[in-house]
């Protein structure tokens, strides 16, 4: 089956065609993907899942795209974004979320509501299904603590209603890494609060986010779990791996837990400088570095891709040397 065999299946749904996934991560990197969908509800997502796995075609749903690398090579067959499904209903104590939403809204809506509980989630840029996914948290927080229920959908098109124990959730897992199943909707289940005290605990956050983050790039979040024991910016700092730049991707002056994009990024730069990062801390500290960042798609194949690696090389080392003469130069002043 063709791409105008899905379209002419789909003749309402909002489908692109070869789109730049660039356009939509948070990296602004990554390849084209063959169909781009963005569907509006439940229904379409299920009617969408059971005609591509009838028709064998290899799909792969984003959230929002926030902690997530995209290869250069961009992603075969379908691709879903959800973020037009984002509609937020509160009724008492729950509110009822389609999982395209973006997590900091909900933060707000609860905020409104006087409802407590998503403080901690107020600078998380991922969507709602992301989030579940990985259980995000920050600040002593993760949405396991607030949810009731997911409602999950099978690659095969099959609903399910899930628990919080069933989600198996634990530190930035959950069973959907296992299962490959989309989080659809879910039920967070808040308490009463004190309307003041909730917007001065989310305004210290956010705060705290703004001053500690690199914000004014574009980046991909955390790009390490936190290993047991220690502290992944600091290893990385102590490494003298801050300031550190390949091709066009820099590890944040800000902040040495995350990668930036300084200088018109790929996806390659991405990986590799994540990649020389684990090396440099497995053999300077013996601690094995973990991504949390997800890495999908396909790599760039190119007869131009040897000699972009040949000139990141040479901008590496031109850039390394000047960032560690302008450290210097700060370290005397």
């Amino acid at each position: 089956m063709t791409i105008k065999d899905l379209v002419k299946a789909f003749p309402d749904a909002n489908i692109k065609i070869d789109e730049p996934l660039s356009k939509y991560t948070y990296t602004r990197t990554g390849g084209p993907a063959d169909a781009l969908i963005f569907p509006k509800s439940k229904e379409e997502v299920q009617a969408l899942m059971k005609w591509l796995n009838e028709n064998d075609w290899p799909t792969t749903i984003l959230g929002n795209a926030s902690n997530l690398i995209v290869k250069d090579g961009g992603i075969r067959g379908a691709t879903i974004i959800l973020t037009d499904m984002n509609r937020i209903t509160i009724e008492d104590k729950t509110i009822r979320v389609l999982t395209g939403a973006p997590l900091i809204e909900v933060s707000k809506r609860a905020l409104e509501a006087e409802l407590t509980g998503l403080e901690f989630a107020c600078g998380i840029p991922g969507s709602v299904g992301g989030a579940i996914y990985m259980n995000a948290g920050a600040y002593g927080g993760e949405v396991k603590e607030v949810i009731k229920q997911v409602t999950l959908l099978t690659r095969k098109g099959v609903i399910k209603e899930m628990t919080n124990e069933e989600m198996d959730f634990d530190y930035r897992h959950s069973i959907m890494q296992e299962t490959d199943d989309i989080a659809l909707e879910v039920v967070f289940e808040l308490e009463a609060g004190d309307p003041e005290e909730i917007k001065a605990k989310m305004d210290e956050l956010s705060y705290l986010r703004t001053s500690k983050q690199p914000l004014e790039y574009p980046s991909c979040g955390s790009v390490f779990k936190r290993p047991t024991g220690y502290f992944t910016g600091k290893l990385i700092q102590d490494a003298g791996l801050q300031g550190y730049t390949w091709g066009g991707a820099q590890v944040s002056m800000k902040h040495a837990g995350f990668i930036v994009n300084i200088d018109n990024a790929t996806a390659t730069d991405y990986i590799e400088l994540i990649e020389h990062i684990k090396e440099v801390i497995l053999e300077k500290d013996g601690v094995t570095l973990e991504t949390e960042v997800k890495i999908i798609g396909q790599d760039l194949v190119s007869n131009e891709k040897t000699g972009r690696v040949l000139i990141d090389k040479a901008k590496t080392s031109l850039k390394s040397t000047f960032s560690k003469i302008s450290l210097a130069d700060e370290s005397t002043n």
